[in-house]
Formats: structure tokens, C-alpha cells, sequence
């Protein structure tokens, strides 16, 4: 199956670093001609020298994804330059730790905020680009802990279950268009946010015996489903949540496959 994304459009938010760069740097690689948005000016100057090395079709824009006034300057300016959006990725995220009866309302807030407020507003800004071209996909980073949530971390599972539905109901809404919308969820994909793969090698093993896949995530595994579900190929794929996750507690206790597989082994 060939993915053919050349000469489409797209704007990926979280773009400075972590899975939201990878994201970027695969689609231009595809041959999108992409916007990166991102908070954080710096990491948006390290991925501008790297896209520019690379001769890429692609533009930084620093934006805070909770401010629709900025979002909409950013979106009028991709399609003055490009005429169209073809696809919105909404990867920007936070985490928001703590339990809730020690956490402070404000990191509460801020967790949805992001989270679930900014994939609204950037929603809000491109559908009607979308719209006028009866066409578009709309791709929101979930998580696992949207299905199975994690002590600590209530704002972050709780703001990632509202994604899930924020995306279906949007699907829903946006089916008279040919616009689709998925979510997906990550599993355990090392990152500067979560710092995995920095954990001592016990508790890795624990968490890697959660898992029926078991090695880490990584990101070109996000980008390999996120460059499908941009595709024509997904054109029928609509209001989902995909489960990227390397079979994440897909039976009780996966790390029994793993025993018997081992005693086979030594027959």
C-alpha cells in the first residue's frame, strides 16, 4: 500500500520537540508542506535550522494553542501562503500531576486547558477552511491513560478522555463534509515529557511486563498510524480511537505469554 500525502497541507501543534517534531519531520518527508506551532520559540528555531538543512517545505509559528486570537493570525497566514489546510494534527499536551486532594487548582486547569481547550480552538479556527473544501483530517493525540488511568494522574487522564469524545462527537458533526476525525492513544513512547527510558532498569522492567509487545514505543511508530490516518487509505475511518500502545494490558497479565514462551524455549 503506497500513502501518497504530496502537496497537501498540514499544521501540527506540540511541534518542537518530543513526537510532535517526529510528526513534522515525517510529514515533510511525505511531501506536506507543513506549519509547526509550538510555545517554545527556541525548540521551534532548532526544528527551523532542521527542516531548512533538509529543504523542506515547512513554517515555525510560535503560538499558544489557549489563545484563539493567535491561533486564527496563524491559520489565516498558512492558507494566505498555501491555500488550503488539508490536515490538523492537535499533538500539543501537558501533563498536570498529583493526586487530586494535594493538587493545585491552577495546574488543574491548565492541564484541560491545553489539553482539551486548545484541540477546541484549533478546531474551531480550521473547520471552516475544511469545510469550503468539503475535505480534511483532524488527528488528536489521546493517550493511553485516556483508557486506563494512572494514580497521580487524574487532570492528564481525565483531559485526554475528553479528547476522545470532543473527537467523536466532532466526527459526527463533520461527516457532511468528508472531514474526518480520530484520536489516538499513545502507550509508553519514551519522551523529554516522561522520561521513560531515564527510569532505573527495575522499574522499566515492570512497566515493560505490562506490555505484549515489550519494548518502548517510539516515535516513528505514532508517525507511521498518523501518516495513515492523513491518507486517502483512512478516507472510511472516522470518530476512533486507535490504541497505540504495543498491546498495553491487552490480556490481564501479558507478561505470562512471555514466561511460557521462554519454557518453550528450553524444551
Amino acid at each position: 500500500m503506497h500513502i501518497d500525502l504530496e502537496g497537501r497541507v498540514a499544521i501540527v501543534t506540540g511541534a518542537g520537540r518530543g513526537i510532535g517534531r517526529e510528526l513534522v519531520l515525517r510529514l515533510v518527508s511525505e511531501g506536506v508542506t507543513t506549519a509547526a506551532l509550538d510555545v517554545n520559540e527556541q525548540d521551534l528555531q532548532s526544528l527551523g535550522k532542521e527542516l531548512e538543512g533538509a529543504g523542506a517545505a515547512a513554517t515555525q509559528y510560535v503560538c499558544d494553542v489557549t489563545d484563539l486570537a493567535r491561533i486564527e493570525e496563524v491559520v489565516a497566514d498558512v492558507v494566505s501562503r498555501h491555500g488550503r489546510i488539508d490536515i490538523l494534527i492537535n499533538n500539543a499536551g501537558v501533563i498536570g500531576p498529583g493526586t487530586l486532594d494535594t493538587m493545585p487548582e491552577e495546574r488543574w486547569r491548565s492541564c484541560f486547558a491545553v489539553n482539551v481547550t486548545g484541540t477546541f480552538l484549533m478546531c474551531k479556527a480550521v473547520i471552516p477552511v475544511m469545510k469550503r473544501q468539503h475535505s480534511g483530517r483532524i488527528i488528536n493525540a489521546s493517550s493511553f491513560a485516556a483508557i486506563i488511568p494512572s494514580v497521580g494522574h487524574a487532570a492528564y487522564a481525565s483531559s485526554k478522555a475528553a479528547v476522545v469524545q470532543l473527537s467523536r462527537a466532532l466526527a459526527g458533526e463533520l461527516g457532511p463534509w468528508d472531514i474526518t476525525v480520530n484520536a489516538y492513544a499513545p502507550g509508553m513512547v519514551p519522551t523529554e515529557m516522561n522520561h521513560f527510558a531515564e527510569l532505573p532498569q527495575d522499574e522499566q522492567g515492570r512497566l515493560m511486563e505490562t506490555l505484549t509487545l515489550r519494548r518502548w514505543g517510539s516515535k516513528e511508530d505514532i508517525g507511521h498510524l498518523v501518516c495513515f490516518l492523513a491518507s486517502d487509505q483512512a478516507a472510511y475511518i472516522t470518530g476512533t480511537l486507535i490504541d497505540v500502545s504495543g498491546g498495553k494490558l491487552a490480556t490481564q497479565i501479558p507478561d505470562v505469554a512471555y514466561r511460557l514462551a521462554a519454557a518453550e524455549a528450553r524444551q
